[in-house]
């Protein structure tokens, strides 16, 4: 009997250490998925992203635990970990440009280049950012479309996001006809651009000559405003200069061509 014991014993330990590594394991896995999910809340990660990631990483963080229980029981763990690698192959490459999204759409979360709400233009699309998934992001264009993207079509190009910073460039090209007066033209300009509230004065707006066309004098203005004011600033400008260059005799021109017609005997 107490040969018995003595034999036993040993893989009775083992099997208690084993479960204790499981149960202890498991909980830890989930201390760790709760606070990850947590984390990534505070980030306003979309819920869809914060449960995907919790799932993945509660999941590997248990496969852990039980290679550790097996390793424990005296199994050897080795061909597990092959067989998972080649089960992890064979879904990688079925689904390769699933993957590819969901792999695009983690790093959109890590590094952040816009958040819901943003105006960006990415993917061949301009829009504001409605929701952000596992595996596309949707946007509003300015009339009212929706447009579903990939996340890697997105993650694979240029990303110009419209919103990230608080204020932005308005650029202007303003032409004079050759005959007008042109300290009274930039004046007109400069005065325009000092009289709109929405136009920041810090810095100071520019207005210069930048170009002697074919057709007329151009003035380059470029004025700084809030993000928000972007749109609005750009077509009432456009629309101020008209009226206020038709009311003081200041012309804009328009290409035009003179044709000389010489009469030969």
């Amino acid at each position: 009997m107490e040969n018995i014991i003595t034999t036993v014993s040993p893989y009775i330990i083992n099997i208690i250490m084993a479960l204790l590594i499981f149960i202890i394991g498991k909980y830890v896995a989930k201390i760790a998925t709760n606070i990850t999910k947590k984390m990534l809340a505070k980030s306003n990660v979309n819920e869809t992203l914060q449960v995907f990631l919790g799932n993945i990483i509660y999941g590997l963080l248990l496969i852990v635990v039980v290679l550790a229980s097996l390793n424990k029981l005296g199994i050897e763990t080795t061909s597990f970990v092959a067989i998972l690698g080649a089960v992890g192959l064979a879904v990688g490459l079925a689904f390769q440009s699933t993957l590819a999204n969901i792999s695009a759409g983690v790093m959109i979360v890590i590094f952040r280049p816009f958040s819901i709400g943003d105006f960006i233009e990415a993917g061949g699309v301009a829009g504001v950012v409605e929701e952000l998934n596992l595996f596309n992001t949707v946007f509003k264009t300015a009339d009212n479309k929706v447009i579903i993207v990939s996340n890697s079509n997105i993650i694979g190009g240029n990303i110009t996001n419209y919103s990230l910073k608080e204020t932005r460039r308005v650029d202007f090209v303003f032409g004079i006809g050759y005959d007008d007066d042109l300290k009274l033209a930039k004046e007109t300009l400069v005065n325009i651009m000092s009289k709109d509230s929405r136009i920041l004065q810090d810095p100071v707006p520019f207005v210069a000559v930048g170009e002697l066309a074919d057709s007329s004098v151009n003035f380059t203005v470029r004025v700084w405003v809030k993000s928000a004011d972007y749109w609005a600033v750009h077509f009432d400008t456009i629309e101020k200069v008209k009226l206020t260059f038709d009311k003081k005799g200041i012309s804009i021109p328009y290409p035009q061509m003179d044709i000389h017609n010489h009469k030969v005997d």
